[in-house]
Formats: structure tokens, sequence, C-alpha cells
């Protein structure tokens, strides 16, 4: 029967059986790692929130961390270039095709004439 064959391939072989008892096995260990847990353990209480060495935990907003304070250096390194350039940005998309399009002419003409 072909259910019970394996299917030989040059990188390794395909047990349908095999995979199903390895499946059943596992779910049987992960069954009784559950069943040994804390049985006083009840969900939505305090139980669950998070230890901060006994102190309160502040609201989810005071926790997040601004991509201005992750990328503070580089900012700060190049504050010069950031200086001239965020000026420019005017977030409207018609700019920013208008912009793409002059440079790409630019281009265009400069390898056209040294060519």
């Amino acid at each position: 029967m072909e259910i019970f064959s394996s299917l030989l391939s040059g990188s390794g072989a395909w047990n349908p059986l095999a995979w199903l008892l390895a499946f059943v096995v596992a779910a049987v260990i992960a069954y009784l790692i559950w069943a040994r847990g804390e049985r006083s353990y009840k969900k939505g209480t305090e139980q669950t929130a998070p230890f901060i060495s006994g102190n309160k935990e502040p609201p989810k907003g005071d926790l997040h961390v601004r991509a201005g304070n992750l990328y503070w250096g580089y900012t700060d390194a190049l504050k010069g270039y950031y200086e001239r350039i965020v000026p420019l940005h005017s977030g409207d998309m018609n700019d920013y095709v208008l912009w793409y399009l002059g440079i790409t002419a630019l281009i265009m003409v400069i390898v056209v004439v040294f060519s």
C-alpha cells in the first residue's frame, strides 16, 4: 500500500506515518509537561502582571521609545545635512516625483555630455 511506503528523494525520505508518529509523541510529551504545571494559576489576576521590582507598571505610552531617541546619534552627527534638507520636505508626492524627474534628467544630461 502506498501510504506505508517512503518517498525517497535526493535530500531525504518522507514517510507520512513516521511524521504522524513523531507528532503524536510530541503531543503526548507536551501534554505531560502541561499536566505538571501550576494549578493555582489564575488568568487575568495580579499573577499575570509583570514584576518590576515591586514598582507599579507605568502606562504603555511612557514606556514607548520614540524614534528620535533611537536615532539621536545618527541625526546629531548629520545635523548640518538635516538642517538644510528638512525644510525641503513638504510631504507632497508630486514634489518628490518632480525632484526625481529633475535629478534623472540632470544625470542623463551629464552622461550624454561626458560619454
